[in-house]
């Protein structure tokens, strides 16, 4: 408890300084630069890409630190823990802390979300529109990634963010996928694949919120045989209600395998107890 105390104090303090150097200083986009387009092939490569080097070949475990502010309100802090096992698309989020958030969780099987509340002891199905544990953050944040099966990219152009060279792409929903937002723009950088910027918008074209992911990290993984990658930090803004924003750290990522049964209802409520 006070290692979380102590790390959602050091947050805080540096929300205000590095957070905010980060992203005005080095996130803003620059002017766009001429170049010749992608082709439609190329930046289907480059989604199949970021998908491969998220998506897990066994068995995924992290802990990640929440911190939620909201316009004139205390800064909210959270822990959790997220486990996925992408071979079968599951994906579980059970809170760790503050104790009154203790033992809630979700649990997504056969593209089903659903939410766990101890207090009630009840489960109640969400949507991928579901703001986890009442952040702005979204199942896509923590789960594994399929754009190139859920989007058709468009080529926007090659523009400078900051200090980086970045392909921006427009995507926009295919027919029959169900998925939180329908119309996303990403900003890819092209010495690593990784993006860097994210933004979420409703079917009417409204913004519904920018996410920037500065940090990269990876790991060697054994049963992919290869590295994968995992953003370290996550901010996220909401367009919608503006002033309120959401700092996601992953703070560890362990690959090892999991409990073969731990993803179902009964494992979650057994934590919860």
């Amino acid at each position: 408890m006070k290692r979380f105390e102590r790390f959602f104090s050091r947050a805080s303090r540096l929300r205000g300084e590095i957070f905010l150097l980060a992203v005005v200083s080095v996130f803003l986009p620059g002017m766009m630069w001429a170049a010749d387009a992608l082709t439609q092939a190329q930046m289907v490569d480059i989604l199949k890409g970021i998908d491969l080097r998220i998506r897990s070949g066994g068995d995924y475990k992290a802990l990640v630190y929440l911190e939620q502010h909201q316009k004139d309100k205390p800064d909210i802090a959270q822990e959790a823990l997220v486990y996925r096992r992408d071979i079968d698309q599951k994906l579980m989020i059970l809170f760790t802390q503050p104790k009154t958030d203790a033992g809630k969780g979700y649990l997504r099987v056969d593209r089903n979300l659903w939410y766990y509340d101890p207090t009630v002891g009840k489960w109640e199905r969400r949507t991928d529109r579901e703001r986890i544990g009442g952040t702005d953050s979204d199942r896509e944040d923590f789960d594994q990634s399929d754009l190139a099966g859920e989007y058709d990219p468009q080529f926007v152009g090659e523009e400078k963010l900051g200090n980086f060279t970045v392909w921006h792409l427009k995507l926009t929903v295919k027919n029959g996928v169900d998925v939180a937002y329908p119309l996303v723009e990403f900003w890819v950088d092209e010495a690593t694949g990784n993006y860097l910027k994210r933004q979420d918008f409703a079917l009417s074209g409204r913004l519904m919120r920018t996410s920037y992911d500065p940090k990269w990290d990876k790991l060697y993984s054994d049963s992919k045989k290869g590295y994968q990658w995992f953003p370290h930090e996550i901010h996220i803004y909401d367009e919608i209600d503006k002033g309120n924003s959401t700092l996601v750290i992953i703070q560890s990522v362990d690959l090892s395998a999991l409990p073969e049964n731990m993803f179902t209802k009964a494992w979650l409520e057994t934590k919860s107890r």
